[in-house]
This record gives structure tokens, C-alpha cells and sequence, in this order.
């Protein structure tokens, strides 16, 4: 599909580096949180998998 734009990779170069310098002072906090938030959905999942067995005594689901 990109190809398809026309973009080329110097494109996407400057595209990425446009980004970076409009956004430069967010990314960490930004980065910071969506790990923040993988691992805390991990621990969720973890979580109700640990529930849904927690009650059976032969381990079944």
C-alpha cells in the first residue's frame, strides 16, 4: 500500500523525522505509558487466568 502513495524510504525518512521533532518532548511520556499499560493488561490476563482456575481442585477449565 505504501508503495502504491509513492512514498519512497527518503520519504518516510523525513516523515519520521517531521514527527520526531513536532513530537520529540511527548514520546518518552508517551512510550512510558503504553508500557505502563501492556503490562498492566498482561497482569489483567494473568489475573482471569488465575481466577478461572483458582476453584477447581483437578484443574480443568
Amino acid at each position: 500500500m505504501i508503495a502504491f502513495m509513492g512514498l519512497g524510504t527518503v520519504e518516510l525518512v523525513i516523515v519520521a523525522a517531521v514527527i520526531l521533532l513536532l513530537f520529540g518532548s511527548r514520546l518518552p511520556k508517551v512510550m512510558r505509558s503504553l508500557g505502563q499499560g501492556i503490562v498492566e493488561f498482561k497482569r489483567g490476563v494473568q489475573g482471569i487466568e488465575d481466577d478461572g482456575t483458582a476453584g477447581r481442585g483437578d484443574g480443568s477449565i
